[in-house]
Parts: C-alpha cells; sequence; structure tokens
C-alpha cells in the first residue's frame, strides 16, 4: 500500500527526516512512536505532500507519487487528519462533510454522509451545528469523518487523541478500528503509544529523524528497553 523509502525532507534547507524508511500492507494499522523532534509528523506532511523530500521516495499502491500534491495524492486515495486545524470551525457537521467530499460526485457526497452519520452517530444530531461550538473530542470525530469522504484506502492520522479525555479518547481508538474494518490501513502518530501499538499490527520507533525500530506491535510494547526509552516505564 505505501512504501517511503529512505526519505530526507524537512523544512528550508533544515532535514528533520534523515532517511527514514516505512511500508504500509493493506489493512494494517501502523504506529509510529518516538521523543518530540523525532520527525513523525514531519513524516505525514511528507506522505502526504505538503512538503516534498530532498531525497528518497514515496510510493502509493506501486506508483511514485514523491513530487504530487495533497490535492492529486488524495485523488489517489490518501487521507490526512492533522493534529491542528483539522477543521472549518464556523461551518457546520455537515457543511464540513461536503468539503471534505469535493472531489465526489454529488450523489456520492450525500451517499457519504450518511455512511459517516452511520460510524459517528454522535455527528447526525448535530449535523446543523456548527463545529466551533464541539467539544474537542467531536471535532476530532469530524475531522476523521471529513477526511472519510474520499473513502481513502491509507489514512493518516497525526496525534488523534491529543488533549482528549481518557472516555473520549477510547471512543476516537473505537472508531479507528472500525475505520479499519471497513478496508482502510491507516498510519497513526500519537503521544499515547500503549493505546495505539495495542490496536497496531506493527510499530515503527523514530528518533532524531532516523529509524531505530521496526517491529510487531506487540513485540515493542514488551521490549524492555523501549519501554523505559520511548514509552515512560
Amino acid at each position: 500500500m505505501l512504501d517511503v523509502h529512505e526519505v530526507f525532507s524537512g523544512y528550508g534547507e533544515v532535514d528533520v527526516l534523515k532517511g527514514v524508511s516505512m511500508t504500509v500492507e493493506a489493512d494494517e494499522i501502523v504506529t509510529i512512536i518516538g521523543p518530540n523532534g523525532a520527525g513523525k509528523s514531519t513524516l505525514l506532511k511528507t506522505i502526504m505532500g505538503y512538503l516534498i523530500p530532498t531525497q528518497g521516495t514515496v510510493s502509493f499502491q506501486g506508483e511514485k507519487v514523491t513530487r504530487l500534491r495533497p490535492d492529486h495524492k488524495v485523488r489517489k486515495g490518501i487521507g490526512y487528519v492533522p493534529q491542528l486545524q483539522n477543521v472549518f470551525p464556523t461551518l457546520t457537521v455537515e457543511e464540513n462533510l461536503r468539503m471534505g467530499g469535493y472531489i465526489e460526485e454529488k450523489r456520492r457526497v450525500k451517499e457519504g454522509i450518511e455512511e459517516m452519520y452511520a460510524l459517528f452517530p454522535m455527528l447526525k444530531a448535530r449535523t446543523g451545528e456548527r463545529v466551533e461550538i464541539m467539544s474537542g473530542g467531536q471535532r476530532q470525530m469530524v475531522a476523521m469523518a471529513q477526511a472519510l469522504m474520499t473513502q481513502p484506502k491509507l489514512l493518516l492520522l497525526d496525534e488523534p487523541s491529543a488533549g482528549l479525555a481518557p472516555l473520549v479518547s477510547d471512543s476516537i481508538f473505537e472508531n479507528i478500528e472500525k475505520i479499519r474494518q471497513k478496508g482502510a490501513a491507516i498510519v497513526i502518530v500519537e503521544q499515547d503509544a500503549y493505546r495505539s501499538l495495542a490496536i497496531s499490527e506493527r510499530g515503527y520507533v523514530l528518533a532524531l529523524g532516523q529509524n531505530v525500530l521496526e517491529d510487531a506491535a506487540q513485540s515493542i510494547l514488551e521490549n524492555d528497553m523501549i519501554r523505559q526509552t520511548y514509552l515512560g516505564g
């Protein structure tokens, strides 16, 4: 599904990523962990096309998409939910979903909205509310639903539970599993590494913009060195 090969990428003349590689298989959840500044969010922005690598390649379903614009990658089947500024706050829930389905035909947009309301029932009850008055967890559900309106084959999630109460965070992860069951592969950068790895098949550990480890998610959770160094004990 996704193949990132020895990517160098960053901001201006500074490479944050220094030869990072990763793969994602179809219907797989992969979690990326590492300390602040490791390059986790930079990696997602590079995959999505907001940053262009200075070296290396990004391939999606066997096609090199390294230098494609983000909107072209959406049309290819990649969705992205950034940590911040991931909704249109002054628009209603339904208007946000319509914005998410901007590349779809009108009939498909209508069907997609109903599918999102089935996946996130809370949103249906608030369809006419402006997103700016909603809670953090509700806004995150809007952001995820908006990204799913184009039926992505690969969904990139940057800190989906950041700042959320534990019960709300649990709901977010339950929905992530439902999304995978619908056939999407998912890459998660997440502060709650334990919770994210628990629903993942594999994980990658980054530090200082480089690969430290790739392993089965359960093996990472059981690795004493990784637990002490990157998971807080």
